[in-house]
């Protein structure tokens, strides 16, 4: 075979002295280079599993006791004299709620999920600690009349009426024919509600549920 002449060369891989620093070639970074790619991949993945689990987990009680409140079908509901919308979620056991009878209840106004207005959230006179103060009112009366009294003492301190949540109009009729211990749901229109003002989280013009716990009766006759 003819020669080309040029001159053949030859490729020396050179080694880099004792006392310099090492560094591995690819052939032998792959293997320790591998486990730290794998291991990053791993927590990226462990990472996007908590985020799933916790997207999905199941949430605080007092979420999912609120979440888990009954669901009342529209059709339902019994329609009072006065045209509000009403559902016995707890039939009472106790005295009834006459016209005319004092009562003290519990009621939440609440607007989408949300409750927005309650008597479980009075608040003291000396602070601002809330404290479940039940509301007292003569059942068929005008709406916010007992308001105008200034104090009550009661076990937990001195309280003030007037920085009780409003209830709606709706509450001091609809309760009428109730029993003690039970719970009524009512469909509270614009009209009988908070009106064009709103409350709180309830907007003007804007229907809600109102949910009332009868608590004590004091007929008229006991008065």
């Amino acid at each position: 075979m003819a020669s080309s002449g040029l001159p053949s060369r030859t490729f020396h891989r050179r080694r880099l002295p004792s006392s310099a620093p090492s560094h591995p070639s690819r052939e032998t970074c792959v293997p320790f280079c591998l486990p730290g790619a794998v291991s990053r991949r791993r927590a990226a993945v462990q990472l996007l599993s908590a985020g799933f689990l916790t997207a999905v987990s199941p949430p605080p009680p007092s979420l999912a006791a609120r979440r888990g409140r009954i669901v009342v079908p529209p059709e339902d509901y019994v329609t009072a004299p006065d045209g509000l919308k009403y559902y016995d979620l707890v039939e009472g056991k106790g005295p009834t709620a006459e016209k005319g009878s004092s009562v003290q209840v519990h009621f939440d106004c609440i607007y989408r999920g949300i409750t927005a207005v309650s008597s479980r959230e009075s608040k003291l006179l000396a602070g601002n600690r809330s404290i479940a103060q039940p509301y007292e009112f003569i059942v068929g009366s005008l709406p916010g009349k007992e308001r105008k009294r200034d104090f009550a003492d009661n076990a937990n301190g001195l309280y003030s009426a007037q920085a009780a949540p409003k209830p709606p109009a709706a509450m001091y009729t609809i309760t009428e024919g109730m029993k003690v211990g039970g719970k009524r749901r009512v469909i509270v229109p614009p009209e009988l509600g908070y009106g064009k003002r709103g409350m709180s989280e309830i907007p003007p013009d804007a229907p809600f549920e109102l949910d009332i716990e009868l608590l004590e009766v004091i007929s008229p006759a006991e008065k």
